[in-house]
């Protein structure tokens, strides 16, 4: 029987490369998305295939639609199939609104916003028998962070389009949703000019006594994936300890 095929976008580090390793363990074969670091996506690559899974590594910027559809292209030529789409590479330039300049808005909106448009496109065009699209998405989205504009819209855009694609999708057996973190201790974060507070801040406020942790997010994402959300649709659940609950 032909294994199931997982393709996470931006997964040679962080949440994305937790998520392959989840995925792989659970028997998919996998698909790791990088931009940049080929190193660090052999070495995702390498931990995948110690699990005994297929490994495809595709280099693309996702927010150059004729890069998406040469990636989806390759992972049909190699699989013919896919069951699994993860939208988690990001990107953004972290600026108050009155530093901000067109190229800062329109490099965030096409890696954050436009990327899941075409991917889904592309990749329910491999989803003959049905599939999940999970994007991953923040706070930012729907409360204000500072020096956050960019990426919080652009995000609020991807919650949005996971609604319209969920309810578009469905006739294709394609179940769409999102997942929304609280500040999480990746490499991402340490661009933040206020990390250190961001971080306090997630430790001490928190009502669950603790920061969210990338195994949190990774969680709600595997369930999404699972039979068992199958009618959670058009959804972001929100992973963050309660934080988002305080004024």
């Amino acid at each position: 029987m032909t294994n199931k095929v997982a393709l996470i976008t931006g997964s040679s580090r962080g949440i994305g490369k937790e998520t392959a390793i989840r995925l792989a363990k659970e028997g998919y074969d996998i698909v790791i998305n990088y931009a940049r670091s080929k190193k660090a996506a052999q070495e995702t690559a390498d931990e995948i295939t110690a699990l005994g899974r297929k490994v495809l590594l595709v280099k693309a910027n996702v927010g150059d639609v004729d890069k998406i559809k040469a990636m989806f292209a390759a992972v049909k030529e190699e699989f013919g199939r896919l069951d699994v789409f993860i939208n988690n590479a990001a990107s953004g330039v972290l600026r108050p609104i009155m530093e901000l300049e067109e190229s800062h808005w329109n490099w965030t909106m096409n890696i954050n916003s436009k990327a899941l448009l075409f991917c889904a496109q592309e990749a329910a065009k491999l989803m003959d028998k049905g599939g999940k699209i999970v994007s991953i998405s923040s706070l930012g989205a729907i409360r204000y962070l500072e020096n956050y504009t960019t990426v919080g819209v652009s995000k609020a855009a991807v919650e949005a389009l996971t609604r319209y694609l969920a309810v578009e999708l469905a006739p294709k057996n394609i179940v769409v949703n999102a997942v929304s973190g609280g500040a999480v201790d990746t490499e991402a974060l340490t661009h933040f000019p206020n990390r250190e507070e961001l971080l306090q801040a997630a430790a001490e406020k928190t009502p669950a006594g603790r920061m969210v942790e990338m195994e949190d997010l990774v969680n709600a994402v595997m369930f999404l994936v699972s039979d068992d959300s199958s009618m959670i649709r058009g959804q972001t659940i929100i992973v963050d300890g309660g934080i988002s609950l305080l004024v």
